[in-house]
């Protein structure tokens, strides 16, 4: 989504992100059925049908990816090169989560529950599964949605029903949701124990962690985008203008407040908020302002929640480049009359790739997810180690097709040099 779409407090359906590690399923709702089990009473099933007669809630809240963020991390991080748009605002409908489980009994030996979906793994892959802790399920907002935006799910965003676990990362919010397993512990299946994972505290950046070192992400953290004016953009002196954007935090509670500076964070001013305050929606804020003179401004934005926590003006690098919510800044040229237009944004070489990328890479996802990443040869080699873990054994790569391909990645999609 671009940074214009956050001007809108209600993400339209159709401009919301899309993240999926496989093929979106194809879903048959006379056939779908949820299951509920494990540390339970009462095994039950659900149809579509059932689930639409059960007391409907309606959560306004934000879905954001973890690696929201994650191009901005230096050094950088392997994955989805992310920015700004990885996250949005919706209006999620369906039924809690606590009903559905209290419907089946949970045991008093219950302490996680795991999700799983009608997606398939690629190749070797690992199936798609994560868990959240009991209490988190069995809070109110936690849903079990079958609409966003008062329509029926799209595909892509998990039709018929997916988890919706507001103020925590999307990896939680799990798609074409079919089965819920109640455990007495936490899951230790492959995407619980070697993905999603934050150290939790500041690490030297470049470091490499062991996965055990590292804890399950959870919340999200305090995080302002400023939607208006856009970076690079340009001004006349003496006109009036609205510097314009969206905030939200996790467990933390609402945002209670946002600052704003035009002088590169040497004073600040309180933004006005436009919104409604909701429990885990971003509120709209906005601030008046008219450039004096002619020059180039550094505009910011600083939120802070009801708990206390206020955005970093540095962000603490992570393994993965999760959670990222440094204080955003835009650069704004300011003249006496606008003759141009803004300078175009820096496109990139031409993509030439090896035969071996066609055969091997793209298999599974697109180009983009490539050409994204600045990575040194060592984490591109790591990159083919886990890549190559997942494919069957009859597309395993030569140890000269390796090469090539490494040498060309590393070449080509090496650290950024700015």
């Amino acid at each position: 989504m671009p940074n214009a779409g956050f001007a809108d407090y209600i993400t339209p359906s159709d401009r919301f992100f899309v993240r999926t590690h496989v093929y979106v399923p194809a879903v048959r709702p006379s056939e779908w059925k949820l299951t509920v089990e494990g540390e339970v009473s009462s095994p039950l099933s659900f149809s579509l049908a059932d689930l639409r007669a059960l007391p409907a809630v309606e959560v306004v809240s934000v879905l954001e990816c973890a690696g929201n963020g994650r191009a901005f991390y230096d050094p950088p991080v392997a994955g989805i090169q992310w920015t700004n748009g990885a996250a949005g605002n919706g209006r999620w409908r369906g039924v809690r989560l606590a009903d559905v489980l209290k419907r089946a009994g949970v045991k008093n030996t219950a302490m996680h529950v795991l999700f799983d979906g009608a997606d398939v793994p690629l190749g070797r892959m690992a199936d798609f599964q994560r868990t959240i802790p009991l209490k988190k399920a069995l809070d109110p907002n936690t849903l079990l949605a079958y609409e966003l935006n008062g329509e029926s799910l799209p595909a892509q965003h998990g039709f018929p029903l997916r988890a919706v676990v507001p103020g925590w990362a999307g990896d939680s919010w799990m798609k074409w949701l079919t089965g819920i397993r109640v455990l007495d512990r936490e899951s230790d299946a492959w995407w619980m124990n070697n993905a999603y994972r934050h150290p939790g505290k500041a690490v030297a950046p470049g470091t490499a962690l062991p996965q055990e070192a590292m804890r399950p992400l959870e919340s999200l953290r305090v995080k302002s985008v400023i939607a208006s004016p856009l970076d690079r953009s340009l001004m006349e002196t003496g006109k009036p203008t609205v510097i314009r954007g969206v905030a939200w935090s996790g467990e933390s509670g609402p945002v209670t407040s946002v600052e704003v500076s035009v002088d590169a964070g040497r004073t600040w001013r309180p933004a006005k908020i436009t919104s409604p305050s909701t429990r885990y929606g971003w509120r709209q804020w906005e601030l008046s302002w008219t450039p004096p003179a002619e020059g180039y401004y550094t505009v910011m934005a600083r939120a802070r929640d009801m708990g206390g926590d206020s955005q970093p003006l540095t962000q603490e690098w992570n393994p993965s480049g999760y959670l990222w919510n440094v204080v955003p800044r835009v650069g704004v040229g300011v003249v006496t009359q606008i003759q141009t237009a803004p300078l175009p944004l820096e496109n990139g070489s031409p993509f030439s790739p090896p035969p071996q990328l066609q055969t091997t890479c793209m298999t599974c996802h697109q180009d983009d997810v490539i050409r994204q990443q600045r990575l040194t040869r060592a984490q591109w080699d790591r990159e083919l180690n886990k890549m190559a873990g997942w494919m069957p054994a009859d597309r395993q790569l030569s140890p000269g097709d390796r090469e090539t391909l490494l040498n060309y990645l590393s070449t080509t999609f090496g650290l950024r040099t700015r």
